[in-house]
């Protein structure tokens, strides 16, 4: 049999009627787009959907769903094609929400850039690169999915934790965020933008006693008066936790709070 092998001149090149159907995918803004869109066109999606990727006009996402790559990306296709990571996470996995460095990052809540693009998901899964693109997922209870917000980005909706539940999750797993001390700078900082009721109704709702030690113990340091008031009438368990899980697990015990002090948090040191 023979067989036709691809040069890079080539590889590019669209068929008329290829070219019509990525046209109309873009044009109805389904730049990312899925097999089932496909059939409208085609009743065998799967031929058509091999010549394009190694024609290198789409990208394979995950399972049945692809990517399109610009006019302009060039002749290497989607080799030099970019699109936000937020984007590309927002339709890996449902149920899911951008959370912990990558959601401090995008209300402003720290000026460190996350080595990859945190989410939250119901469904454990691996890490996964896309595009030179570092998706990291991090596995959460059902119970811990709520406050998140509806933000558009390249005219794609896409879900993100509020600013006080980024704080909440990110006091939940300070790995997730830089550590501790990153998000007692956010909270220092932004203690004025955030709803304190709703940081302490938060940290509640999570279901994790040792949120509630640390957010007590940083609004306390932090002086954050009107959380710290509220914090001080609630119980808290009577096992003792770290300030930050990631770090040793030595340092003295705030009785007060039921937690130990492994890292020291000294806003005074700190600059605007």
């Amino acid at each position: 049999m023979c067989t036709r092998k691809l040069t890079k001149s080539y590889s590019r090149t669209l068929s008329k009627r290829e070219t019509n159907i990525l046209s109309n995918l873009s044009y109805t803004g389904k730049t990312i787009f899925t097999t089932k869109d496909l059939k409208q066109y085609t009743n065998n999606p799967k031929n058509l959907l091999d010549w394009l990727v190694r024609k290198k006009w789409i990208q394979k996402i995950k399972k049945g769903t692809y990517l399109i790559a610009p006019l302009n990306a060039g002749t290497n296709g989607t080799d030099n094609h970019t699109v936000h990571s937020f984007i590309l996470a927002s339709v890996l996995v449902e149920p899911y929400y951008i959370a912990y460095a990558s959601a401090l990052n995008y209300h402003g809540l720290t000026d460190q850039t996350p080595n990859a693009t945190y989410v939250a998901t119901t469904k454990p899964r691996n890490s996964k690169t896309i595009l030179n693109t570092k998706i990291r997922f991090v596995t959460i209870p059902q119970h811990k999915i709520f406050s998140t917000e509806e933000i558009t980005i390249e005219n794609r909706k896409i879900q993100i934790s509020s600013k006080e539940k980024t704080i909440i999750d990110c006091l939940d797993h300070p790995e997730h965020c830089g550590g501790i001390e990153e998000i007692a700078k956010a909270l220092y900082f932004a203690k004025n933008d955030l709803d304190q009721t709703k940081l302490v109704n938060f940290a509640q709702k999570i279901e994790n006693k040792t949120v509630l030690k640390r957010l007590g113990y940083l609004t306390e340091t932090l002086h954050i008066e009107k959380a710290l008031k509220s914090i001080s009438k609630l119980p808290l368990s009577s096992g003792y936790s770290l300030l930050d899980c990631s770090l040793k697990k030595r340092g003295p015990i705030i009785e007060k709070w039921k937690i130990v002090i492994n890292v020291t948090i000294d806003p005074s040191k700190w600059t605007t």
